[in-house]
């Protein structure tokens, strides 16, 4: 009987000094580099990663860390991404930090009038992004991202925004989120448009938005804009917007539009074809949207650039050509 009195008073104090230096080795600073940080794949599970850190001298002991996450109930709680490791945090701090998921955020940033050949590359060249969409036509590209078929191309279905994400998302996660807000602002958009306007639907909407983004130089104009081009489509006037052309035209655009790409005709061509064109030709912000969606009222239908952002607008076609000869031909 004394015998196993002993037995259990050595056991309890095995236990008592494995718990004295659990604790201890767990409350240690982690041994860091400068700027350190951690990667945790996806799929990653705790026990491996602990024996990647004590392999790599970041902890002391990765059965400790492995054995109070799993009485904690957290081993099976760690995210995916990258973590920033700073100086003075120890094996408890690590753990909160991989189970509430704070990963280092990058972002990436979609700007208004980018079109789908810029929006790619900026995602094929954001580092610490994952590339899923490089090898995807377009056509490819809408199934990939679950859009409805009833859309001829990518082109404008994305809200130009600032975008978080933590290593490792994939290029796709990005646009879907995208295509979501634009979506959503677009529908709701849609509901409170004025009464009066020509369009007939809220992708037509986003069609004239991107018009009005690309034509737009002083952000005041939207709607003075969108104005013009509402009037024209109601009087069955060719629009003759030079971005719509330079659009069609693609990557063979060298910066200089001249006669004969007016007188081209293409699908995207205003010059050469009434209506709007097929599909959006850019990525249009809210505020080009609400300018599609609620035109300035006037009586204006013709406009030219005065070469600082600004444009001349004007009512005959009379005054227009005045314009032109002031603003561009003598420039």
């Amino acid at each position: 009987m004394r015998f196993f009195s002993i037995v259990l008073l050595v056991l309890a104090g095995l236990a008592a000094w494995l718990l004295y230096d659990a604790n201890r080795s767990l409350s240690e600073p982690l041994v860091l580099t400068p700027e350190h940080k951690l990667h945790v794949p996806s799929g990653a599970n705790l026990r491996g990663l602990s024996e990647q850190l004590q392999a790599d001298g970041v902890i002391e002991r990765a059965e400790y860390l492995y054995a109070y996450a799993r009485w904690k109930k957290l081993a099976h709680r760690i995210k995916a991404g990258e973590y920033a490791l700073s100086s003075g945090m120890n094996s408890f701090d690590l753990l909160d930090l991989l189970v509430q998921g704070k990963a280092v955020q990058y972002r990436l940033t979609l700007v208004e009038g980018w079109n789908m050949r810029q929006v790619r590359q900026a995602l094929l060249q954001t580092e610490r992004l994952e590339d899923d969409l490089s090898s995807l036509d377009d056509s490819q590209l809408l199934q990939q991202l679950g859009i409805e078929e009833s859309y001829l191309l990518p082109e404008g279905l994305f809200m130009p925004d600032t975008y978080q994400f933590t290593a490792g998302d994939k290029a796709s996660t990005i646009l879907a989120r995208a295509q979501s807000a634009m979506h959503l602002y677009l529908q709701q958009a849609w509901e409170k448009r004025d009464p009066a306007s020509p369009l007939k639907s809220a992708y037509e909407a986003l069609v004239l938005a991107s018009i009005v983004e690309k034509e737009t130089g002083v952000a005041s104009e939207r709607a003075t804009i969108a104005g013009v081009f509402s009037r024209r489509l109601i009087k069955g006037m060719r629009l003759q917007t030079d971005p719509t052309v330079i659009y069609g035209l693609g990557p063979d655009f060298d910066g200089d539009i001249r006669r004969k790409d007016l007188t081209t005709d293409t699908e995207y061509n205003t010059y050469t074809r009434h209506g709007l064109p097929p599909t959006p030709i850019a990525l249009a912000g809210r505020e080009a949207v609400d300018a599609a969606l609620h035109p300035e009222s006037g009586s204006s239908l013709f406009f030219v650039s005065k070469g600082d952002g600004s444009h001349q607008f004007s009512e005959t076609l009379k005054d227009h050509e005045a314009a032109v000869r002031k603003y561009q031909l003598k420039r």
